[in-house]
């Protein structure tokens, strides 16, 4: 009998944002699965077991996603790790997938759930907290109220349009630089938060605060009026 897939949100990097179901199937499964060729390196990974220390003890599967625009090696790793994921499984072992934030949004998990699914596997989804979410609590301010409507967007969108859209926007995954030099020209009112929930976290109350370098993992959110 083939095993079960758990893809399982970490959060943002605060171990104490992990869900108690999380927990569980991390203390509880036979082997944990990263989208990092290094575990030492995996921001998940040390997470969980910050939340976890049973996970220490863990077999520990490497995968490596590359972060990169080439589609043909994306597509390539990511075919190797759904097989080395199906290996385990058709071994009859429980795997779980760690992955910051929620496994739903702009995750690595996603690509490997869709294949895995194809081919029949049984395959689960734990829910984390985003990690939009979080900033918007470490800002102390909603994300939306009334019927604003909430935009999620990821780095290399053109910032002009996005910001054109009505409500509220969050921009993920870089493209700092570019988005800041269009909210400036805007005028629009602008917050961040940078590695959220980490030791390393940075909180920004304007669009001049923050810096054009800001990281990779910085979460923007601007609004049509002031917060």
């Amino acid at each position: 009998m083939n095993g079960v897939l758990y893809g399982i949100g970490v959060g943002p990097g605060d171990p104490g944002l992990l869900t108690l179901k999380a927990a569980r199937l991390i203390r509880d499964c036979d082997l944990l699965a990263v989208p990092h060729r290094d575990p030492k390196q995996c921001a998940a990974l040390s997470v969980a077991v910050v939340a976890v220390p049973e996970a220490k003890e863990k077999q520990v599967l490497a995968i490596d996603m590359p972060m990169t625009r080439d589609a043909s090696a994306r597509e390539r790793a990511y075919a190797a790790g759904a097989r080395a994921i199906e290996a385990a499984l058709d071994e009859g072992k429980t795997v779980a997938f760690l992955t910051l934030g929620d496994p739903s949004v702009y995750s690595t998990y996603g690509y490997l759930q869709r294949v895995l699914l194809r081919a029949g596997y049984d395959v689960r989804t734990v829910p984390g907290v985003p990690s939009f979410c979080a900033a918007a609590a470490e800002l102390n301010a909603p994300l939306c109220l009334d019927r604003e409507p909430l935009h999620l967007i990821p780095g290399g969108e053109p910032a002009e349009e996005a910001l054109a859209l009505s409500g509220v926007k969050v921009f993920m995954k870089g493209g700092t630089e570019s988005l800041l030099r269009a909210i400036k020209r805007r005028g629009c009112a602008a917050q961040a938060v940078d590695n959220c929930g980490t030791d390393e976290q940075r909180v920004y109350r304007s669009a001049e605060e923050i810096p054009n370098d800001a990281g990779y993992f910085t979460v923007i959110i601007v609004k049509e009026n002031e917060p």
